[in-house]
């Protein structure tokens, strides 16, 4: 007896994407596509209404909420969510996997590996592109960055979701100031966004 065939639903903003994706999984007799997604919000109501086995999930989907806090609301519901981008930094990696990614692949991986880590979510077992293992197990080796206790109390008012101005306010310093030591902490946790420096901040322990 055969087992059924893994459900999964594509989430990606671009149409020619999906429709690569939708061929290419298409060769394989035991992976079924049962729904597409544009969007963050249509994958979260799709995945709620078609349950699939796995969703495959793009990071950026242009407007609305992004694939990050589209995994986040999946996953919470049970439902695996396999990563497939092309955005390997350390902050996107960690904010897929708080989210409760099930695993992270690239768009480079060949067609073999992707079908595999489909295989392996659906099990509910995480896959990792070679990449990106290679940046979770350096990172886990790194050693903690040291950040002056200024720069702790702007994380964890930029944790709490304030702006330069809210922050200067809070901290009696001036906006100039408070946007120097976002640049050092950026440099320091090895991100570029505000949300990637308290995802990783976090990640090690780092907000007062």
């Amino acid at each position: 007896m055969t087992s059924p065939a893994v459900r999964i639903l594509l989430c990606d903003d671009h149409a020619v994407v999906r429709a690569g994706l939708l061929a290419l999984l298409g060769s394989e007799p035991d992976i079924e596509v049962v729904g597409e997604a544009g969007s963050g919000e249509e994958a979260v109501a799709l995945a709620a209404r078609l349950t699939p086995d796995v969703v495959l999930m793009d990071l950026q989907l242009g407007e609305g909420i992004d694939g990050v806090e589209a995994t986040r609301r999946i996953a919470a519901t049970g439902v695996h969510v396999l990563v497939l981008t092309t955005y390997d930094t350390d902050a996107d990696i960690t904010r897929a996997i708080e989210a409760g990614a099930t695993g992270y692949l690239l768009k480079a991986e060949r067609p073999e590996e992707l079908f595999a880590a489909i295989r392996s979510a659906a099990q509910g077992r995480t896959t990792l592109s070679p990449p990106v293992a290679s940046r979770v197990m350096a990172r886990m080796r790194r050693p903690l960055p040291t950040l002056t206790d200024r720069e702790r109390d702007i994380l964890g008012q930029l944790s709490q979701g304030l702006g330069n101005r809210d922050i200067a306010r809070a901290l009696f310093i001036s906006e100039a100031t408070v946007k120097t030591h976002l640049g050092r902490i950026y440099d320091k946790l090895g991100v570029d966004t505000r949300a990637g420096a308290v995802a990783v901040a976090k990640e090690q322990r780092l907000l007062p």
